[in-house]
């Protein structure tokens, strides 16, 4: 029987599931359909997802908040906790608003937003050059710049929300982090700091003076940090609140000016 062969007694499925993936079965789904029909290629694929590479930079693309995104060896996968911060903005912003995605990896969130948001103007930067080539492929590719935080973007450029996925393991924590994301995502993405929050007290300090009259700041953070996010909002001049979403395992910290 072939790895082909999407039967009851799939070898693929049984593969997937030995190596540890939980939905082997979509996931086989998924890997035939990027294999395009070629067991040659099925074969390949299906190794380096065995290896523990993510599923995600396999295909190209990964399924966020409604819609397909396109992903590449080593830049952060979007998870789904994310979608919690994108219905934020969302439900601030209307049409001909503008926006940052700071440490944009994929673009994924500026991208779902601009989704649900007419006519929204989505800059994005990222230190990372393979994180700001992947974000030039789901935005446009003149608002994606490379540099830290806010220092490569126009003087003069005010935004009515900046969305923050800044990383926030700290620093000791991510050899205890799942392999898909220790092994094969960028450290830069990844290393928070000490405490998780070098980047996070940056993004915030720096966002007041790119924010609009009325903007807002939204930061990811982990459950555990998220009253430190908070406070490090009105130490800068800004209102604080933390949203959360149990069934996603999102929070995000969302700071007003």
């Amino acid at each position: 029987m072939s790895l082909t062969d999407p039967s009851p007694a799939d070898p693929l499925v049984a593969r997937l599931r030995a190596a540890g993936c939980v939905f082997a079965e979509e996931e086989a789904a998924l890997l035939r359909e990027a294999s395009g029909g070629a067991a040659d290629r099925l074969e390949a694929l299906a190794a380096r997802r065995v290896a523990g590479e993510p599923l995600e930079t396999i295909v190209g693309w990964a399924e966020f908040a409604g819609i397909r995104v396109a992903c590449a060896a080593g830049v952060f996968v979007p998870r789904r906790r994310t979608e919690l911060m994108v219905r934020l903005a969302a439900h601030r912003l209307s049409g001909g608003a503008t926006a940052l995605d700071l440490g944009c990896g994929t673009g994924a969130i500026g991208t779902a937003v601009a989704s649900r948001v007419d006519a929204l103007d989505v800059w994005a930067v990222d230190v990372d050059p393979a994180a700001v080539d992947c974000a030039r492929r789901n935005l446009p590719p003149e608002r994606v710049l490379l540099g830290d935080l806010y220092e490569p973007l126009p003087p003069d450029l005010r935004f009515d929300v900046i969305l923050a996925n800044a990383p926030y393991v700290p620093t000791d924590e991510i050899a205890l982090m799942p392999p898909e994301a220790r092994d094969h995502e960028h450290r830069v993405a990844l290393d928070g700091g000490p405490d998780g929050l070098d980047v996070q007290r940056r993004a915030i300090a720096g966002a007041v003076d790119r924010l609009a009259p009325g903007g807002a700041i939204l930061v990811e953070s982990g459950r555990p940090q998220a009253d430190s996010t908070a406070s490090l909002m009105r130490a800068a001049g800004l209102t604080a609140r933390v949203e959360t979403d149990d069934e996603i395992g999102g929070t995000v910290v969302l700071g007003t000016r």
